[in-house]
């Protein structure tokens, strides 16, 4: 017999749990589920901050980029006008109207300044002007372009626009080549009836104006040279006019000058294109062509030619010395908003960079702080839960878990408890059984031992009816034990059946007439009822379902009075309605009976005895229990007699139930189910 263990021994336990136990310690921060969901929450946290903050960028910088180019379009559309007003005017005098019109077009500040940054122009009025930004938009200079805002600078070597691009000066500063309007017109009628011959010809054509005022030919197509139709050319389209030959000849001679000065004595001739030639000008008019034609080569020796860009250095030098006296002088232009600011974009300043850290710092403690407080209160029911398990793992009396909340933790709570309470009626039930076995068992091995003690001490004799009563009490003895051992298979799922097809009937035969005597002699009247209707054959065991029945029929007589009743019965029932009825107690498994067609066989046993007080039928398919709590022998049997009927029942599949009032009898249903191949059969 095992030693019970002493308080100092479970309070020992008790404290090796607390120090060491897995069940009892704590779990580290890192493992518990507060942890963890606090990391959740921080990294949600730090990648919303981060990912919000990565949009704001790329929207702000968006949205910059297309100011920043809407900007630069209007920057360049002013610098582009006030460029091409300083190439057509000797100064500034009249730019005022000029500057207002592109401040009002394009919402800007528009001010010009001299080099010294006195004030030449000024879009704003008095009231709003603000000092200039300490470096200027650009420099307006028709000598001296910036490319970057007029987007010229690739172009062909060796062409005139590789030359225009190269010196940088402004297309529309021709200065002393403007045409005067009557060889303006001369050159319009001209090019007229040029385009009239080549379009006669097939050939697609277009008048085009040059900056100075001279009209010319545009070929379309791949055969874009005018020269291919030597019929369609008329001379004065290809030939200076008397005042392009002028400023011509002028500007051949600052270009050979510029030579001279840097130790070149080959000179060159310019044409109207601003391409050239080595050697002396070709007439006295500077240029006998727009454009070069063909010089032998023996003129000059190809040692003694300038380099290229020699060349084009010297006519950029020799045009700006020039035109200077045609076009205005440079000027400073500040563009700007109306409110001073010069250039949009992104300010991250200290500042700035503290602030936006500031507020993310802020988002991420309130998101982890948010997290702390629910993180907590997610975590304080697990505990208790965790607190309630240990208690009951040790055998302590334990409270139900405080169910506060309708949700998942919640419901766990609330099945805890009902597991608990579960656990606690078992456990209750365990001892009553425990101590029911163990009366079951004395009563029998305490009749046999008072009576061999009597034979022992020569009180009794051993004569037939002394060894009768010994065998009935050991037989007594014997089905007790084989009751249990049939309830111990049922649990293990051990329970051996051998079914086969059988019909009822015989098998309520079978048992009334087993049991006819018993009924006789407790002047009981036993009946086995005929069906109105057909019954269905079963497939079951036939051993054990003559087991069932007997013990219910066992039962009916040992509680119906001198004079009663008990009727065996069959019909065929049906799944879905019997589980519809609510007037009867069912067991455990009596929840759907698993059958494959949804009919079932109902074998009844009633009786007109005492019947049952309703507080006794919940337990009336307990093992061991018995309304009379004395457990006298002449008032009832072991108590495991309907335990084993429902244990039987579930075996095939069906279930058992009782209906019963006081004073009105007792009527127990066994439900089994008809297989699906099997027919409607005869009672």
């Amino acid at each position: 017999m095992p030693r019970r263990r002493r308080a100092p021994d479970r309070a020992r336990e008790r404290a090796t749990d607390r120090r060491g136990g897995r069940g009892s310690r704590r779990p580290p921060l890192r493992r518990s589920l507060l942890g963890r969901f606090l990391g959740v929450s921080a990294l949600v946290a730090t990648c919303s901050v981060a990912a919000t903050a990565w949009l704001a960028v790329q929207t702000t910088s968006v949205a910059i980029r297309q100011e920043e180019g809407q900007n630069l379009a209007d920057d360049t559309r002013i610098y582009s006008t006030l460029l091409g007003y300083a190439a057509t005017h000797p100064d500034w005098d009249g730019v005022q109207p000029t500057v207002r019109e592109l401040a009002r077009e394009s919402g800007r500040r528009i001010t010009l300044t001299t080099p010294q940054r006195r004030p030449l122009a000024e879009s704003a009025g008095p009231r709003d002007r603000t000092s200039l930004a300490a470096r200027e938009s650009a420099t307006v200079d028709p000598l001296s372009v910036e490319t970057s805002l007029t987007g010229d600078g690739q172009a062909t070597p060796g062409t005139a626009a590789s030359r225009r691009a190269t010196d940088r000066i402004d297309a529309r500063a021709v200065g002393p080549f403007r045409v005067p309007a009557a060889e303006r017109a001369a050159l319009r009628e001209d090019a007229a009836r040029s385009l009239s011959c080549l379009r006669s010809s097939g050939i697609t054509a277009e008048i085009v104006v040059s900056p100075s005022g001279r009209s010319g030919i545009e070929v379309r197509g791949s055969d874009g040279d005018l020269t291919q139709y030597p019929s369609c050319v008329v001379p004065p389209l290809t030939e200076p006019t008397r005042t392009e030959a002028v400023a011509l000849k002028e500007l051949n001679r600052l270009t050979n000058e510029c030579l001279r000065r840097r130790e070149h004595d080959t000179e060159v001739s310019l044409f109207l294109d601003l391409t050239w030639r080595p050697g002396p000008p070709l007439s006295d008019d500077g240029g006998a062509t727009v454009a070069p034609v063909p010089v032998p080569a023996e003129v000059v020796p190809a040692e003694a030619v300038p380099a290229d860009d020699e060349v084009d250095s010297c006519v950029g030098t020799a045009r700006r010395e020039q035109l200077a006296s045609y076009v205005a002088p440079p000027a400073l232009l500040f563009i700007g908003d109306t409110g001073g600011r010069t250039v949009p974009g992104l300010d991250l300043s200290p500042v700035n960079t503290a602030k936006i850290a500031g507020v993310a710092a802020l988002v991420l403690a309130l998101t982890v702080g948010a997290s702390i407080f629910a993180g907590i209160r997610l975590v304080s029911p697990l505990r208790a839960l965790t607190g309630a398990a240990q208690r009951l793992r040790d055998g302590r009396d334990i409270q139900p878990v405080p169910v506060t909340t309708d949700n998942e933790i919640g419901r766990l709570a609330e099945a805890f408890n009902q597991m608990a309470a579960h656990r606690e009626r078992m456990e209750r039930q365990r001892k009553a059984m425990v101590s029911d076995v163990a009366h079951e068992l004395r009563t029998p091995l305490s009749t046999i031992r008072g009576w061999l003690e009597a034979a022992q001490d020569g009180v009794a004799e051993a004569d037939p009816a002394f060894v009768d009563s010994l065998l009935e009490e050991a037989v007594q003895l014997q089905h007790i034990i084989d009751d249990l051992q049939d309830l111990a298979a049922a649990d293990a799922g051990a329970l051996r059946l051998n079914p086969e097809p059988l019909r009822v009937r015989d098998v309520l035969h079978q048992v009334a007439t087993a049991h006819q005597l018993r009924a006789d002699a407790a002047g009981v009247t036993l009946l086995v009822e005929e069906p109105a209707a057909r019954v269905p054959s079963l497939s079951a065991d036939p051993v054990r379902l003559r087991q069932a029945v007997a013990n219910l029929v066992s039962n009916a007589i040992r509680h119906t009075g001198e004079g009663g009743t008990v009727t065996l019965r069959a019909r065929t029932g049906d799944a879905r309605t019997d589980d519809a009825r609510t007037d009867d107690v069912r067991t455990g498994a009596d929840r759907g009976v698993g059958t494959g067609t949804g009919r079932t066989v109902v074998v009844e046993v009633a009786d007109t005895g005492s019947g049952i007080d309703p507080a006794d039928l919940p337990h009336l398919f307990d093992r061991f229990w018995r309304a009379d709590k004395s457990r006298n022998r002449r008032t009832g049997g072991s108590g495991l007699g309907l335990a084993i009927v429902r244990k039987l029942a579930e075996a095939h599949g069906g279930s058992v139930t009782v209906t019963s009032a006081p004073g009105s009898g007792s009527v127990f249903a066994l439900r089994l189910p008809v297989p699906r191949e099997e027919g409607a059969g005869r009672p």
